[in-house]
């Protein structure tokens, strides 16, 4: 799954050592980046502040039909 985030320019410094060796994330304009959950995970444990501007959604789920089967 992956997550946006954004940071300061601050934290991005302590961030960018971290992504280098965790994600082969995007880097938007901005100071934000799409990254997996790893990669998130492996920021927060190394102290980096950032926000958490969204996540990419499951796919809805229907109970009793196949993935691929006609409804």
């Amino acid at each position: 799954m992956k997550v946006v985030i954004q940071m300061s320019r601050e934290e991005e410094l302590k961030a960018l050592p971290i992504l280098y060796t965790h994600s082969p994330g995007m880097v938007l304009p901005g100071g934000k980046y799409v990254l997996s959950e790893e990669a998130v995970a492996a920021l927060r444990a190394g102290g980096v502040q950032f926000t958490e501007l969204t996540r990419e959604a499951l796919p809805p789920v229907m109970e009793g039909v196949g993935s691929g089967e006609r409804i």
